[in-house]
């Protein structure tokens, strides 16, 4: 074996493979992932963007529990888009970040209305009615 073999001809840099490693070592973080607030700061203010998220689906969970079903449901919904507002706006939202940017706004965005919508159409009294699914529920049952 050659002494050279490790490096690549001339460059006096070792040779670096396209191929993945067998092993990680390190997880990649999230574009945006970084902290919402200097690192100086407090824990809490670095993590803003997500406890704002956390602490509105917590108090409409909290409503839910007190009998307020669809107003609290709404409010966990309007979290959620909120999430998504919160990612596409903000250049660094922390733990906010869990994939790439777009991921994120689609998930929060369509978890977030498709829980605003499905509160606005629970039954009794719904708020909102959409004539084609009353259809579309007698095609497949």
């Amino acid at each position: 074996m050659r002494a050279d073999s490790g490096k690549a001809s001339g460059s006096g840099r070792p040779r670096t493979s396209r191929r993945f490693p067998q092993f990680t070592r390190d997880t990649a973080r999230p574009e945006g992932g970084g902290r919402a607030a200097p690192g100086d700061a407090p824990a809490p203010a670095r993590q803003w963007p997500l406890l704002l998220v956390l602490g509105l689906t917590g108090l409409g969970l909290l409503i839910v529990a007190l009998d307020g079903f669809r107003i609290g449901t709404m409010l966990i919904g309007i979290a959620m888009i909120g999430g998504a507002v919160l990612r596409w706006a903000l250049p660094s939202v922390g733990m906010l970040a869990v994939r790439s940017r777009f991921t994120d706004m689609f998930t929060y965005g369509g978890l977030g209305l498709a829980i605003l919508l499905l509160a606005m159409m629970a039954q009794p009294h719904p708020w909102l009615k959409i004539p084609f699914l009353e259809d579309v529920l007698h095609f497949t049952v």
